[in-house]
């Protein structure tokens, strides 16, 4: 039997709670071809040179997915988002959507929830106040964001256990397991489709009586471009709803855990919350919660790190093999708020760098800066925790703290 390749013992989720030792082997060939074909780049500068590569597809139609006879039934389930298209159709998209959500039309959306973001989190852990033990990731981590993107999408809250059921199963379809794949594809094609139609009449229900919401603004904005499709206004706040909130949960989540794993630092954090911001884009080098882009295809043959990958071949971006690579960054593997040198792969890169990133970096901001201030003694009961199976969104399934009780938010 052929030996298991480093990116094979990667993808298996039993070397799911610290895959980083094989990302150091893994960069020791920073292009690397696998038996399929396809193509990891692990190299941080490898990886900044292939995302501002116009060579490289975002489109899935250029990319048969996993568990399907071909791209095409995959895009009668889903609808293209911007972040699986390519320039020009994806700038396009992109503008209309930024126009709502940020600079340089919206440039204090984000800030401006600041005040309610913080009473999220207070609620939160007021909630968990008389229990010696909590699950961070269910009863923070995960109710944290979501609520935050229904209120700037216009969702009601009380749907809040329909969109998770949702968003499991699309993130369990991207479980690298072949056993159990065609029925974790089926799952995820019945959520989309079941989300899209609930999206589709809220969107529908927007375009008769508009609110100040993210998708009131997207139905009915008439700018210089013209106006987003149904379909493309569905999609977007698809996008927002899944893909946003999922990395968030595990940022904040792997945050936390990180810190419990560094008390020096959560203490630190403790009386100086101005450290979030320093410790947060730490977090995003140091334990991401995206650690590949797959579904890339080269449109060309691709000279990258000494090797050739040819037109057609679909590849995998390892970020964060990349923001650990020590060619980058002086002692990776050692966590440091203090680090003067940050740049980071934790959002990804180019044309389709994060659009959520304000968001995401200022939630996790509030919610570890709160827990840390609020949580008396915290201890993780296992570590390490559960994971999820997914390779890409990687983060703890729970993460249970056991604690001397909570603090008052007004004292600390």
């Amino acid at each position: 039997m052929a030996p298991i390749s480093v990116f094979d013992q990667i993808l298996d989720p039993a070397n799911r709670a610290d895959p980083y030792p094989l990302y150091a082997e893994l960069r020791r060939t920073p292009v690397s071809r696998q038996e399929d074909g396809l193509y990891v780049v692990s190299g941080y500068d490898e990886i900044v040179a292939l995302l501002h590569d116009p060579r490289v597809s975002s489109t899935r139609r250029n990319v048969p997915q996993p568990g399907e006879p071909g791209s095409g039934d995959v895009a009668a389930v889903l609808p293209p988002s911007f972040i699986n298209t390519d320039p020009p159709e994806h700038d396009r998209l992109r503008r209309l959507a930024m126009r709502h959500f940020g600079p340089p039309r919206s440039p204090h959306l984000v800030e401006s929830l600041r005040p309610e973001m913080l009473r999220v989190v207070t609620e939160l852990i007021d909630d968990v106040a008389s229990r010696a033990r909590i699950d961070i990731v269910d009863d923070i981590a995960y109710p944290f964001p979501v609520t935050v993107i229904c209120r700037i999408l216009g969702v009601p809250r009380e749907d809040e256990a329909r969109f998770h059921e949702w968003a499991d199963a699309v993130v369990e379809s991207l479980d690298p397991r072949e056993k159990g794949l065609a029925e974790r594809m089926r799952r995820r094609h019945a959520a989309v489709s079941e989300l899209h139609r609930y999206l589709g009449g809220i969107t529908d229900e927007r375009r008769e009586r508009p609110g100040d919401d993210l998708l009131s603004g997207l139905a009915t904005d008439e700018g210089p471009e013209g106006a987003m499709s149904p379909v493309e206004v569905v999609a977007t706040a698809t996008l927002l709803l899944i893909a946003g909130h999922e990395t968030t949960v595990n940022l904040i989540t792997n945050g936390m855990l990180t810190l419990l794993r560094h008390p020096e630092v959560l203490d630190r954090l403790r009386h100086e919350p101005g450290l979030a911001v320093s410790t947060v884009e730490e977090l995003l080098r140091y334990e991401p919660p995206v650690h590949f882009l797959s579904s890339r295809i080269a449109l060309d043959d691709i000279e990258l790190g000494g090797t050739t990958i040819p037109k057609g071949s679909p590849i995998a971006v390892a970020l964060a093999a990349g923001s650990r690579d020590p060619a980058h960054v002086p002692d990776p593997d050692r966590f440091d708020p203090d680090r003067q040198y940050t740049e980071h792969l934790g959002f990804g890169g180019g044309v389709h760098y994060c659009f959520g990133a304000p968001l995401a970096r200022l939630e996790t901001q509030i919610a570890l800066t709160e827990l840390a201030k609020r949580l008396k003694n915290p201890r993780v009961v296992a570590d390490p925790p559960p994971y999820r199976p997914s390779a890409e969104l990687r983060g703890p399934r729970h993460l249970l703290v056991d604690v001397d009780g909570v603090a008052d938010p007004e004292h600390g």
